[in-house]
């Protein structure tokens, strides 16, 4: 029989999957979890995470097989972790459900309900339609209602995350003036391009130096205009590449329609994430840091709103590893297993 609080890890090797070893290696309300890896002449060797990650000594038992979806069936999980590349969720996915198991799957493979958005942005194979269309998008300040008889989580981006929690409230306060358009621009750690070697991401590259890259072909692109429920047209959505390892800080500038307060404008974010405790609002006039985030999975937002109260500028910042990858992986898994949200986050 399958046991849901019995966990497996699939791809544990990047940054996003180690982070989530660490969260998992430390919940108090799961059994420690199996780690799984493709068969390869270097996954041989490997017995347990430790052979790759010398930190996790001493964290407790973490060990490591060889993957395949009979041996995560037979192992007696319910539940697993996909910490894989997308085209390799488009394969195991399917398989994973048909056997019964429940998925949080941190790749963007299942994040569009239509699933030619991913075919187009992603240019990799369209996912299952149905699978697609009942995929629940893992945004817990949004959409916990839908994930306790949740099946398969698609875990959202990290630029997703900071922009969609940012700009939410506004869109649905009704505040913003759809004349003047949106801006997105976003800075993150290197370790949100992930740990495949580029020469783009070489030390030489990015110390000391700030780029901007994806602009108006970001694949997060979609994601930003389905759950803020801005049209692309009306928003300019930039990311750029800082010399740091984590995190994560988006500036929004947005217009109002009609002049509001800054004791109205925290007041709106306040109440908007009131129950939510991944959230922290801070006080009008104050702003968040990387430094605040980082190694939680928390997401901090701040405002600055101009005298006449109509320009408005959000920062919205978070851990890309954590509130944007494996963090909130660990919360959508908690809010699936009726396990208090923010267990094994704090």
């Amino acid at each position: 029989m399958s046991d849901p609080q019995r966990v497996a890890v699939v791809g544990a090797t990047g940054y996003a999957g180690f982070e989530l070893a660490q969260l998992l290696l430390r919940h108090p309300k799961i059994q420690k979890p199996t780690f799984y890896m493709r068969e390869s002449s270097s996954s041989a060797h490997v017995k347990c995470l430790t052979d790759i990650f010398p930190r996790l000594r001493g964290w407790g038992e973490a060990p490591c097989r060889i993957f395949s979806v009979d041996a995560i069936a037979s192992s007696g999980a319910g539940t697993v972790f996909l910490a894989t590349p997308h085209e390799a969720s488009l394969e195991m996915v399917p398989q994973l459900l048909d056997a019964g198991l429940r998925v949080v799957d941190l790749s963007g493979a299942f994040r569009f309900h239509n699933p030619e958005t991913f075919a187009k942005w992603y240019k990799l194979p369209a996912p299952p339609k149905e699978l697609a269309e009942e995929a629940v998008y893992g945004l817990p300040e949004l959409y916990a209602d839908q994930l306790p008889g949740a099946r398969l989580v698609a875990n959202p981006g990290c630029y997703p995350t900071s922009v969609i929690l940012g700009l939410r409230p506004l869109v649905e306060s009704g505040w913003i003036d759809p004349d003047r358009g949106i801006v997105a621009d976003c800075k993150s750690g290197a370790t949100g391009a992930g740990k495949e070697p580029k020469r783009e991401l070489h030390f030489v590259e990015v110390d000391e130096n700030l780029r901007a890259y994806g602009l108006f072909s970001h694949r997060h692109t979609p994601e930003v205009t389905d759950h803020t429920g801005i049209p692309g047209e009306d928003i300019v959505f930039t990311t750029h590449l800082l010399p740091v390892a984590r995190g994560i800080l988006s500036t929004l500038y947005v217009w109002f329609a009609e002049p509001h307060t800054p004791a109205e404008v925290e007041a709106l974010y306040r109440k908007f994430y009131a129950d939510r405790p991944m959230m922290r609002i801070w006080p009008a006039g104050t702003l968040p840091e990387l430094q605040h985030v980082a190694h939680t999975n928390f997401c901090d937002i701040g405002f600055a709103l101009d005298p006449a109260g109509r320009r408005l500028a959000v920062v919205s910042c978070l851990d890309n590893l954590g509130k944007g990858a494996a963090g909130q992986a660990v919360q959508n898994m908690n809010a699936m297993l009726g396990i208090p949200e923010a267990t094994g986050l704090r």
